[in-house]
């Protein structure tokens, strides 16, 4: 019964957490992006262009393999736990 606990809590929390992070992650791209536009476009005031210009760059991000990076939020602490639990029961 504990096990099942560990593994819906663990779920549960690290689910929140991986949203959290892709959130992050996406926002400070799109940051990057919206920076980018205003350096290379100084004068322009084309929000159109801007939008544009941005959606792009976040669906070539999405298309990358940071976002799939970010699943290791689940992985990581998965076989750790997984190897703590080999190594007491083992002996």
């Amino acid at each position: 019964m504990g096990l099942v606990r560990l593994v819906v809590f663990g779920f549960v929390v690290l689910s929140i957490i991986y949203v959290a992070v892709s959130i992050y992650a996406r926002s400070i791209r799109r940051e990057n992006l919206e920076n980018d536009w205003a350096e290379e476009n100084p004068d322009s005031n084309d929000m159109d262009a801007r939008g544009a210009y941005v959606k792009a760059g976040i669906t070539e991000y999405n298309a990358g393999i940071r976002p799939k990076l970010i699943m290791l939020v689940y992985v990581v602490p998965t076989v750790i736990i997984i190897g703590v639990l080999v190594a007491t029961n083992w002996n």
